[in-house]
Parts: C-alpha cells; structure tokens; sequence
C-alpha cells in the first residue's frame, strides 16, 4: 500500500492526540493524500460498503429500538468512520459475541466491535479501547460465597454465555470450578435460576437487567474482571489499517463522541476507555 503515514507518524497522532480536523489540515492536498485515501477505502471497504459486525448480546454496545433496528455506541462508531472514510455503512446483527467474530473472521464483515482477548487477537488487530465494563458473579441470596475468590472450586458450577469475553477469561483463571457453557449470554440468567448452578457470570449491566424484579440472589461486591471494549479490523488487513483505526478510536475518545453516546443511551457502570498506549502494536496486542 502506498500511505502517507507510516507507523511513526500515525503514532505521534495518537501521542499527541489530535482531532480529526488537525489531522486533515497536516495533510498535503495531493495525489499521495488521494492515493492513501483511496488505500484505506480498499482496506475498509473493499466490496465497497464498511461492513460492520454487532454484537447484540451486550446491551451496553448495542441495542434494538421498538423497529428492531440496532442502536447504541457501536453503531455511532461504525456510522462515524463510514462518514470519515465516504462509504455506506452496513449493519450486520449478531445475537452473540462468538457469532459477531466469526463474521469478520470469516470475511463477512471488515471491522468489528468486541472484547479485546488473547485468544481473538490471533487474528483481529484491536484498537486501545473505547468503553470500558465490568464481569460480575451473581449468587443466590443464602450461598455462602461471598468473595470473588471463594467461587474457583469444585463444586460451583459457573454458567456463562459461550464464546463471551468472561467465559474466555475465565477458561483460562478457574482452575476447579466447572463452566456451564450456555447459547447465549441473554439466558445466563435464567439458566442459572432454572438449573440451579451455583454461580452466573457476565456483564454487570446485563446481569442487573435480567434480575430486576428477581428476589433471591445478589451480585458480589467486586469485580471478577475489565472488559476492554474495542474496535477491531482482521490483521490481514495490515498495519496501515490497524494504525488507522485505532487513531481513529482515539479521536472518538479524545472528541467526546464515545462520551455522548454514553450519555445519549443512559448507558450506567461503565467508563471510556484510557487513552491508547502508543509503545502497544496493534497486529502484536494483546
């Protein structure tokens, strides 16, 4: 790819934080400049629409509206960086994250919106995260767990949503307690109140929603793990357009359009992302 920027040069943006705007106005008005911006067209949207993966499981990135069309942070990001790159968007739903993945992965969609992980960063270039949120253990009112670090033995049953963030960390941190792998992270739930397991887990959000009105349980008073929220594009696509995206992140943060959407959708407990370390590769990370 012929780009104007190279790595150092995305880096000092992000480093220096600039606005969009800002960045515009370093660029010389050539025949380079339109040669990179038609290189990132190629990159994002090579069938010439940004496809947009969604993960409709997690209420804090996305949601449906009485139409049943999605809403929410996720989709003002997708919509910002069509505007930013000149191209349609489309909007491809998934009920799960597992399911959201497996679209990009499997070339279905060019960028996607997903919980940073080991195990998805084999493939998937991430962004530094835009929104930050929290794992949390639900029990029943009368367990005797009352520690995050009493719920890793034996004989607790953890139910998760399958292919989830959490069910992905905490396949790698419990040691002896089972995980109960349910279809989606929506019936976590009401599985865990209908097959009598010893402990849920997932986002603290959904997790509050899908008990209110439910006596008998509690969450515990901490959190198990931070879900990094980020955008992510597959490494196949190179460093240019990783590099891209996560300044791209950046400037979301940094100009408030993340912070609004929050604050639009009345999204609770959860925070912005820090800024972007600018020594972290995208196509190494995490």
């Amino acid at each position: 790819m012929r780009l104007l920027f190279s790595s150092l040069a995305l880096t000092t943006v992000l480093l220096c934080g600039l606005s969009s705007s800002s960045i515009a106005q370093t660029q010389p008005k050539s025949k380079d400049f339109s040669a990179m911006h038609a290189d990132l067209i190629k990159a994002f949207a090579p069938t010439g629409v940004l496809r947009a993966s969604l993960n409709m499981g997690n209420p804090v990135l996305a949601n449906r509206d009485a139409q049943g069309k999605p809403f929410g942070i996720s989709i003002d990001l997708a919509l910002e960086l069509g505007k930013k790159l000149g191209v349609p968007v489309e909007l491809i739903v998934n009920e799960t994250a597992g399911k959201s993945v497996a679209t990009l992965e499997e070339g279905r969609a060019d960028i996607g919106f997903f919980a940073v992980d080991p195990e998805r960063g084999k493939d998937i270039a991430f962004t530094a995260a835009y929104v930050q949120i929290e794992g949390y253990y639900l029990v029943r009112a009368d367990s005797s767990i009352q520690r995050n670090d009493q719920v890793d033995v034996a004989t607790n049953r953890v139910v998760v949503g399958k292919g989830s963030a959490y069910d992905l960390f905490l396949t790698r941190h419990l040691k002896h307690a089972p995980l109960e792998r349910v279809a989606s992270s929506q019936v976590v739930v009401s599985s865990f109140l209908d097959k009598g397991f010893e402990v849920a887990a997932g986002v603290k959000q959904q997790l509050e929603a899908d008990t209110k009105g439910v006596t008998g349980v509690r969450l515990l008073g901490e959190r198990f793990m931070v879900i990094n929220q980020a955008m992510g594009v597959p490494k196949t696509k190179g460093p240019e357009a990783a590099l891209f995206l996560r300044t791209f992140v950046e400037e979301m943060k940094a100009q408030g359009v993340v912070k609004n959407s929050m604050t639009r959708y009345d999204i609770k407990g959860a925070g912005v992302g820090p800024a972007a370390d600018p020594k972290v590769d995208p196509l190494t990370a995490p």
